[in-house]
């Protein structure tokens, strides 16, 4: 392939891009909701397109896993032409979030539309986009050195189910552990910082979600003849959220920081190097009107690097128009903890059923009810090998110096390191406001080109760097 000899992948890279942008176009059609029934066939067709634009690719093994109970998930694997070569395993989802409220799009949700350098519709930056951006890196690799099979093994590992909570992942991964058998994870789930900011993530917080319900009486009763006589589930609700917290924004809760790991000094400089705009920020944030949050720590690491406690909505008694003088019989809260490693699930469910046991006044009842199984948090070791090749390569890629970061939301990376036993990387070319999981999703497509570059830049490092 022609192209600049000194920069070989962007040159391979820019060749294909006609194509890949029209088939990541075609992929984007497909309206595949993992959270609707109504769209589990979409998903299963979903991973079926993806699963033939691989066999067209040159793909030798392509299986789609769709035999159940997990929604349909795709997987792959390009052998190295060196049996010896370290085996890389990059795992993405193909399932989208729905699309509701679908009048505020300015363009179809699953009509593709390209308006200059940016592609609208969901799934275009998450994940799709980011899936299709390790396609194109993969044939930009082999047409930059020329060969058949790459300089390493890559397998490919995306699941149908990411959106509703990745529910039988451990199964997928139990059930096909040979298969999903590698050296190293690239995930590709994760945004740069800024567009003239880019950034590898370095991990995940993990997150454990709970109800908590106090029930006095079996029914309603008038304020003005129990009022003052009998506890009020809703005032005792509002006392242990009060709690929750101390004047410097620390959780309440028994040892929750006792094993919190705090960033290196090289990743809370990397932090503090980055561009912020405070007011940009407050816009960014539903419109907030302020900064708060615990004390001693930047913005940037209160949601990168601390863990919280977030009250997520409050119920009780009568919430409708008017006023209704009553004394509720139950009320309830619902609260998420963002976690960082080494915080354990379990730990912070054991301590906040003793938190709320504390805060139970007499003559009520309380119940703490988990809301889902929890997602364990994650961050790699910045001085591996593979993440210097990464980074590398990523800064080949954007040419400029590419600094640390993270991310305050929460995958699977956790779960992937444990049951594989290797290392996970993050390599992503979103980002952060590209409106993922709200209406006009949109990725910037130059960007994706320079993510499959730094993609194929990486497959050309890594023999070297992990040898």
């Amino acid at each position: 392939m022609s192209g600049d000899p000194e920069n070989p992948e962007r040159a391979a890279v820019n060749a294909l891009a006609g194509d890949f942008l029209a088939g990541l176009r075609e992929w984007l059609a497909i309206p595949s909701i993992g959270t609707d029934p109504a769209h589990h066939g979409d998903v299963g067709r979903s991973a079926r397109w993806l699963a033939d634009a691989l066999r067209r690719d040159g793909w030798p093994d392509v299986q789609v896993w769709d035999t159940g109970p997990a929604l349909p998930a795709v997987y792959a694997c390009r052998p190295a032409a060196d049996p010896d070569a370290p085996t890389v395993l990059v795992y993405g989802h193909h399932d989208v979030q729905p699309v509701d409220p679908v009048e505020q799009w300015h363009h179809p949700p699953f009509e593709p539309t390209l308006v200059g350098e940016e592609l609208f519709g969901r799934g275009a930056s998450d994940d799709k986009g980011q899936i299709a951006m390790h396609l194109l890196g993969v044939k930009a690799h082999l047409a930059a050195v020329g060969a058949a099979q790459p300089a390493v093994t890559i397998k490919l590992f995306i699941e149908g189910e990411e959106e509703s909570g990745s529910p039988f992942l451990t199964r997928l991964l139990d059930d096909h552990r040979d298969e999903l058998e590698c050296d190293l994870v690239v995930f590709t789930d994760t945004p740069l910082y800024a567009r003239d900011a880019p950034t590898i993530c370095t991990g995940q917080r993990g997150v454990y979600g709970a109800e908590v319900v106090f029930t006095g009486g079996s029914s309603d009763v008038h304020s003005g003849r129990a009022g003052g006589s009998v506890p009020n589930p809703a005032t005792a609700i509002a006392r242990l959220v009060a709690a929750l917290h101390d004047d410097q924004g620390r959780v309440q809760l028994r040892d929750f920081y006792a094993d919190v790991v705090e960033p290196t000094e090289t990743e809370r400089a990397d932090y503090a190097a980055l561009p912020f705009d405070e007011n940009v920020w407050l816009a960014n944030s539903g419109g907030a009107q302020a900064l708060s949050g615990e004390e001693g720590w930047s913005t940037l690491e209160r949601v990168w690097v601390r863990p919280t406690a977030e009250v997520n909505g409050i119920h009780g008694g009568y919430t409708g128009p008017g006023l209704k003088t009553i004394v509720p019989a139950s009320a309830s809260v619902k609260l998420s903890f963002r976690l960082v490693p080494d915080q354990r699930l379990e730990q912070v469910a054991d301590a906040l059923r003793e938190f709320v046991a504390a805060h139970t006044p007499p003559g009520l009842r309380a119940e703490v009810i988990p809301r889902g199984d929890g997602v364990p948090p994650y961050a790699m070791d910045v001085s591996h090998p593979a993440v210097g090749a990464l980074r590398d390569a990523v800064e080949g890629a954007f040419d400029q110096p590419v600094r640390f970061s993270r991310t305050g939301g929460s995958g699977p990376a956790a779960l992937l390191h444990g049951w594989l036993g290797v290392p996970v990387v993050y390599l992503g070319a979103t980002l952060p406001d590209d409106r993922i999981h709200a209406p006009n999703e949109r990725v910037v497509v130059p960007l994706l080109l320079r993510g499959a570059e730094a993609a194929a830049r990486l497959w050309r490092l890594l023999p070297e760097r992990l040898s």
